[in-house]
């Protein structure tokens, strides 16, 4: 039997993931043919089925599943590996994957980016804009910015404030005589992928299932779907008070604002690059405290830390 190389464990692990060649052709960068083609010589140096073919798609046999296993196995390996030899970099240079959300992106850390790279030119930008979090211990990402109340365990970082969100409606349906009391107006919730944050639990237990409209998983769509009348919605005040078509009703979540993190995995905290990120970042978003609090452009309050 000729080696199986670690791009056969990677094979065979994309397509059972993903249920089909197509999918795992998409994941590993291949086409279609490319795919089918390996998994046939790979099964035929071996002497067995990975995989059972039907309409649903392909599953993995016996063997097949023993091979993702090992593929698993030595991904984390390969990865943790990878991870403590990028934790000695000395010079703040090479490639940084930041992650973050939509709404930080956009209204907080656009102009934190382009400073950064002013301030180190040898460092490319990589960054990754998903409200869905990423594993920062398979090096998904190196730095993460992100609003969470319980950071995972295996990551360090930095607690820099506390937003306040509002709750908002376009303003000419404010300056129509708009009644929060009136409950025929409809609401805009957020889908699971913001569960476990305040809002999404207090929209949950306050507002009655027929009175949501529309959910949504993008603060940032949100706030567009406000302004053209869609419902009710509700949004960080960083967000809302930047824009004059939306009007902050009231502050339901004042004081339990989602908490803002930059963390990264320990392996890197030392890494030179993921320092001087995490620096400057640091810096210039304690600077901006008013604006995540509410006290920026567009006035409110909260709480600072």
């Amino acid at each position: 039997m000729n080696q199986i190389s670690w791009d056969d464990f990677r094979l065979v692990r994309g397509i059972a993931e993903s249920g089909s060649l197509v999918g795992a052709a998409a994941a590993l960068n291949l086409n279609h043919s490319t795919v089918f083609r390996r998994l046939g010589a790979l099964e035929a140096m071996i002497g067995t089925k990975l995989f059972e073919r039907s309409r649903n798609g392909y599953s993995a046999t016996a063997a097949g599943q023993e091979m993702v296993a090992l593929a698993e196995r030595m991904g984390r390996d390969v990865t943790d590996f990878e991870r403590r030899i990028a934790g000695r970099d000395e010079k703040p240079s090479g490639l940084l994957r930041v992650t973050t959300n939509d709404a930080l992106f956009n209204y907080v850390l656009a102009p934190i980016l382009a400073s950064f790279r002013q301030a180190y030119p040898d460092i490319q930008l990589d960054v990754l804009v998903t409200n869905q979090p990423l594993n920062l211990s398979r090096r998904d990402a190196d730095i993460a910015v992100r609003s969470t109340y319980a950071p995972p365990e295996t990551l360090v970082g930095r607690r820099i404030g506390s937003s306040v969100w509002g709750r908002y409606v376009s303003r000419a349906l404010y300056e129509s005589g708009f009644d929060l009391a009136d409950e025929s107006f409809p609401y805009i919730g957020f889908n699971e992928h913001f569960g476990g944050v305040d809002v999404f639990d207090w929209i949950e237990k306050e507002i009655p299932p027929h009175r949501i409209a529309m959910r949504c998983n993008t603060t940032v769509g949100l706030a567009k779907c406000i302004a053209e009348g869609v419902g009710i919605g509700f949004l960080p005040r960083f967000v809302g008070d930047q824009h004059p078509e939306l009007v902050c009703t009231d502050e339901p979540m004042a004081g339990r604002g989602a908490v803002l993190w930059l963390l990264t995995h320990p392996d890197l905290r030392h890494a030179a690059r993921v320092r001087a990120f995490m620096d400057h970042a640091g810096a210039q978003l304690s600077r901006r405290r008013a604006v995540l609090t509410g006290n920026g452009q567009g006035g409110g309050h909260g709480e600072e830390i």
